[in-house]
């Protein structure tokens, strides 16, 4: 058995596949993304990750000197989504497409044990999926990629609706043959769908944003009880290892990061207050979520590089206003001491970038057990 299972992120984002996989007991010793403003994220909550500010397409087998020849047991990432998604054009000519054929180009420099490669279910479609094919062609032959497969957030016990790909490989020289079935729907330990009440009804009313550019908007829970299994967990402080000093300070003071209004004129907020919840506003085309529901697919916009568009934000259930950042990192999977940007934008970015760290969280277990032939633990141990 290993003393520490080492993983590589690349494309790493704000480290949500990242924090997954540290909560299923691997350690990250690297992170790459050429997004300076989303990966402050990971240096802020991956203490002991060495975070590189770097574009994995001009990176070469040089790069990676820094590593001095350590195992690698997984390299994990999400490349760009953006030339493959449903939502918008799903241009054929976007240059981020290519970005797929990097991450399999590194798994052959750094050949780990496993690679576990996220994206978007138009990856699947018919005019796309020649890139995956070609990219995984590519592979060193030591390498079995089983078929890709499709992975909904809410049936791990994330209160969202979120389907995504996962693609896997492992090498057969050191690993034992594996089925795809392993990672299947029916290997979850959640068996009562989480809500969007039990995410974010102990949250708090936002704070009126100020301009402090510094400021991540702390504030109290609004309540410690009758607090939702799914509640509690989000509020345990982290391993030693992981988090901010400050927001683990904050945290034993029972206060989280996030809570910044998003200001809205009154003809707005009387548009949300007639709306039934499980409604779309038909200007906005924001949905108003259901307690008793889940929350559609949280998006991320775009970067300045590409118009600074902002993405739809769900509606609260109750207040005439869409959800704070807490709230939207609740309802991804997110504990609470994780932090984001003080800028609400950025932060909502990482968010709907990012892998949901439960969803990680149950691949990862997996991985872990069989690399180590180890038990698989439940998040309730982890968490």
């Amino acid at each position: 058995m290993y003393s520490q299972l080492n993983i590589v992120d690349l494309f790493c984002g704000c480290g949500g596949f990242g924090l997954g996989a540290e909560l299923a007991g691997f350690h990250t010793i690297a992170a790459v993304d050429i997004d300076s403003t989303l990966q402050s994220a990971y240096k802020y909550n991956f203490p002991n990750t060495y975070v590189i500010n770097g574009d994995l397409s001009k990176m070469s087998h040089n790069s990676w000197s820094f590593l001095n020849n350590q195992n690698i047991d997984v390299v994990i990432g999400g490349p760009p989504c953006q030339g493959f998604s449903r939502m918008g054009i799903g241009d054929l000519n976007d240059p981020r497409r290519t970005l797929i054929n990097d991450f399999f180009r590194h798994i052959n420099i750094l050949l780990p044990k496993f690679f576990v490669m996220e994206n978007v279910e138009g990856l699947l479609d018919k005019k796309h999926f020649e890139v995956l094919n070609q990219a995984i062609e590519s592979l060193n032959k030591r390498y079995r990629v089983l078929p890709p497969f499709i992975v909904n957030a809410s049936d791990f016990g994330v209160p969202t609706k979120r389907k995504r790909v996962f693609v896997i490989g492992y090498d057969k020289n050191t690993v034992e043959p594996i089925e795809i079935n392993l990672f299947s729907v029916q290997n979850k330990q959640v068996t009562v769908q989480v809500t969007v009440k039990d995410a974010i009804s102990d949250l708090p009313s936002p704070l009126k944003e100020n301009s402090h550019k510094t400021e991540f908007g702390w504030k109290a829970y609004k309540t410690s009880q009758n607090l939702s299994d799914y509640a509690q967990q989000m509020r345990k402080m982290p391993a030693k290892h992981l988090g901010n000093i400050e927001a683990r300070q904050k945290l034993e003071q029972n206060l989280t990061s996030g809570h910044f209004n998003t200001h809205h004129m009154k003809v707005v907020q009387d548009r949300y207050v007639a709306l039934q919840q499980g409604g779309i506003d038909q200007i906005s085309k924001s949905k108003r979520l259901e307690w008793s529901g889940l929350c559609p697919t949280l998006r991320a916009g775009t970067g300045s590089d590409r118009g600074s568009y902002q993405a739809v934000r769900p509606i609260h259930p109750d207040e005439p206003r869409v959800i704070t950042v807490r709230e939207a990192a609740r309802l991804q999977g997110f504990p609470d001491w994780f932090c984001f940007h003080p800028t609400k934008w950025h932060s909502f970015r990482m968010i709907g970038n990012s892998v949901s760290p439960l969803v990680s969280f149950h691949i990862m277990r997996l991985i872990k057990a069989k690399l180590t032939q180890d038990y698989i633990k439940s998040i309730e141990e982890i968490f």
